[in-house]
């Protein structure tokens, strides 16, 4: 089945202090998703459907203004300019810096250490791409730590030492392959207060450390800042099919949260609709993370259950009384699966992580027995008819091979736990010989 053509989308970024471009279009019907900003701080996204004619600079202002108007409103006053309702297309020039970056300039200068962990497997293109953007970073104390994960070969040790160098990177392994491990061994492997984590197919916005440090400024009591994930590219169908089920606009967005024990009546740690983080764009208080027992190693990439060991300590965290910060200036860029068949093998891990994970909570929560039963109905509604869920404007169902595919794996997934619980705990006996 061929079904990827290219470009299926758009990916744009505009900077409201700048000049507002105008936009391309390869054919009439392909969307757009426009990153908006103002003086670097993204506010929003929109995803606009081109005509064939695209759009100029003042039809993609007039277009941002009905989206993202309250949030316009608020920042460019706070500039020290006035809005009428319309955006000068050559850029805002104020008469004073914005004052809602001054929390950023204040953590730049006094922020937290912090320590980037990526945890890679046998992709040194991603992960030489990925140290790129971790050197264009702008935060002054960073440090990084790649931790291998049984590698077949020496192609990322050789890119690490060709950058250690000139940078502060470290470069450990880990033997036991799955992403838990791998996880738990960067927390092994360094001793900051603050713990990053990125993903080998991922590229950082310029200011993502900055931004998460920011997070943990502003919320004080938090043990985690979770930040949003958009798209690099949208070259394929697969790349858009998957954006437009599970992107950026059937979530979070760009709206701040705090999510507390004070607001369990809002977002259940069990069921996590809007999602509270993920895996690629997280980071925590080492406190935090040693209070949880760190990552479940029966979860995750590298395991039967393929998926689930980022949700399960986001959810652990809320569930012991802890704080998570969704801070959604901090970005990563992800380069979503171009080709069909590798997108319906992660539709299916996506399930199988899910469902594995209620299963982890009833082994190491039972008491959470009556709030799962609570919410299985309303958790089965959902995945069950998410085939629906696009956008206004989409170019249609996801297909229902990759529907079932996710439903194949959330029966799966569960099933799979004691199995992959079993082995971790074989691999653990195994390493401590």
């Amino acid at each position: 089945m061929s079904t990827d053509r290219a470009p299926a989308g758009i990916v744009v970024e505009c900077d409201l202090a700048e000049v507002i471009p105008a936009i391309a279009s390869p054919r009439a019907g392909v969307p757009a998703f426009v990153l908006v900003r103002i003086f670097t701080e993204p506010v929003g996204m929109l995803r606009l459907l081109l005509t064939a004619q695209g759009l100029t600079p003042r039809q993609l202002a007039r277009a941002i203004v009905a989206e993202l108007e309250p949030e316009l409103r608020t920042r460019i006053e706070e500039c020290g300019l006035s809005f009428d309702g319309e955006l000068p297309v050559d850029g805002l020039q104020p008469p004073r810096p914005p004052s809602f970056l001054r929390s950023r300039e204040r953590v730049l200068r006094d922020g937290p250490e912090m320590t980037l962990a990526i945890c890679t497997r046998d992709r040194p293109e991603g992960l030489a791409t990925l140290l790129e953007s971790v050197h264009a970073q702008t935060y002054p104390r960073l440090r990084t730590v790649v931790v291998d994960n049984a590698p077949s070969d020496d192609r990322s040790l050789r890119i690490v030492s060709a950058l250690a160098r000139h940078r502060d990177i470290e470069y450990v392994t880990q033997p036991r392959p799955g992403l838990s491990w791998a996880r738990n061994r960067a927390i092994e492997a360094t001793d900051g207060e603050i713990l990053a984590w990125a993903d080998d197919d991922e590229v950082l916005d310029r200011w993502w450390t900055a931004e998460l440090a920011r997070g943990f400024v502003e919320a004080p009591a938090a043990g985690a800042v979770s930040g949003p994930v958009i798209p690099s590219e949208l070259e394929t169908q697969s790349q858009l099919w998957f954006e437009e089920y599970n992107g950026i606009l059937t979530g979070r967005g760009f709206a701040r949260a705090v999510l507390s024990p004070s607001t369990l009546h809002d977002q259940s740690p069990l069921y996590p609709l809007p999602p509270f983080g993920c895996g690629g764009n997280m980071a925590w208080r080492r406190a935090a993370l040693e209070r949880i027992g760190g990552f479940d190693c029966a979860l995750g990439a590298g395991t039967a259950t393929q998926a689930g060991e980022d949700t399960a300590v986001l959810s652990e965290l809320l569930l012991a009384g802890g704080t998570i910060a969704y801070q959604p200036t901090a970005i990563v860029h992800h380069c979503h699966r171009r080709d069909y068949d590798t997108l319906r093998r992660h539709m299916r891990a996506y399930g199988r992580g899910l469902s594995a994970f209620y299963a982890s909570v009833l082994v190491h929560r039972p008491e959470c027995a009556p709030e799962l039963l609570r919410l299985t109905g309303q958790a089965l509604r959902h995945q069950l008819s998410r085939r629906d869920r696009r956008p206004a404007g989409a170019a249609g169902h996801l297909p229902r091979e990759l529907v079932r595919a996710n439903q194949l794996g959330l029966v799966q997934g569960a099933f799979m736990y004691p199995g992959a619980r079993l082995h971790a705990r074989r691999l653990g006996r195994t390493a401590a010989r």
